[in-house]
């Protein structure tokens, strides 16, 4: 007589169990995308992969970061050895018992390495006359090449893209815009916070992107870059390029945005949470605003720095 009360609670308790599980998955995916987004942008500005297909594979690929491949080997796309392989290496039954996989020395190795096995193959080179947005095409053609065995590996890429909105890091959304989106989803509502469309302009390989942010046009900056290279490569003035990114010198560091255009006086969003190591410059840069107009916005005198935690009014 108890049977069925007994089989109800046990289903009830195994679909608590599965709903933590997906909860807490979910969880780990959008810690990845935090953690790694910015070197998956980075690595497309350098090779025209879509960071939105970078961050896809290695979600799918090591199970966000959370696979043994991932934590022994910092190997985040399952990339075997190959024959042209001469670093370290990791064995691990796969297609094959004992199969050889890379390892690296870090995680930003395995996101290089990845980003140089699809530009240095032929079977991967059609994807390269791909728009930089079009991750379902990207998706689909690294099936076709072969790029993994799972029947349903574009379908789940695009899954993951879609569901976690990735496709905003092809279009140049940067910073705290992906992460409010993020939150959202969190929260249930997966309208993203950034409706209007901003597109990667202008890219080829080996050239410099130009992204729309904040409605401004802007670059990153890439590996050996200086100031009088980028004023030729655009045509601007390096006067007129300091004084767009308010720069007090001339130095610049890979990864770093430099706006083509005078920034505005207000933001895309209306706060930011200061982070530990941010300056006003810095959160200027990301949003493309102007640093007199954080100043005099949040009351802060001029030359002082605020603190971490601080919440900045962009607008």
């Amino acid at each position: 007589m108890n049977k069925p009360g007994s089989l109800f609670f046990l289903i009830m308790i195994c679909s608590g169990n599965l709903f933590a599980q997906q909860t807490d998955y979910q969880s780990q995916v959008i810690r990845y995308i935090i953690q790694y987004r910015d070197i998956a942008v980075k690595e497309m500005t350098l090779s025209h992969v879509p960071a939105s297909i970078t961050m896809a594979q290695g979600i799918f690929e090591s199970s966000a970061g959370q696979s043994d491949l991932a934590k022994e080997a910092n190997n985040h796309f399952g990339i075997k050895c190959h024959k042209e392989w001469t670093g370290d290496k990791m064995y691990k039954d796969d297609d094959k018992p004992h199969d050889c996989f890379r390892k690296y020395a870090t995680v930003e190795e395995s996101f290089h390495d990845h980003s140089s096995f699809l530009v240095e193959r032929d079977r991967y080179k059609p994807l390269f006359q791909l728009k930089i947005t079009d991750y379902r095409d990207w998706a689909l053609g690294l099936k076709k090449a072969g790029y993994a065995t799972n029947p349903a590996y574009a379908e789940k890429l695009i899954h993951t893209i879609e569901t976690y909105q990735l496709y905003k890091l092809d279009r140049g959304d940067f910073g705290n815009l992906l992460v409010d989106s993020l939150k959202n989803i969190i929260n249930g509502n997966t309208q993203p916070v950034l409706t209007k469309k901003v597109e990667a302009a202008g890219y080829h390989p080996g050239s410099h992107p130009v992204f729309m942010n904040n409605r401004l046009r802007v670059t990153m900056v890439r590996e050996g870059d200086n100031l009088k290279q980028l004023s030729s490569l655009f045509q601007i003035s390096e006067r007129k390029l300091r004084k767009f990114n308010e720069l007090t010198d001339d130095r610049l560091e890979k990864g770093q945005l430099v706006y083509l255009e005078s920034k505005r006086r207000k933001a895309a969003v209306r706060t930011h949470l200061l982070e530990k190591g941010e300056t006003l410059h810095h959160v200027a840069q990301k949003f493309g605003i102007k640093i007199r107009m954080l100043y005099k916005r949040n009351h802060i005198p001029a030359g002082q720095e605020p603190s971490p935690g601080r919440l900045l009014l962009l607008r």
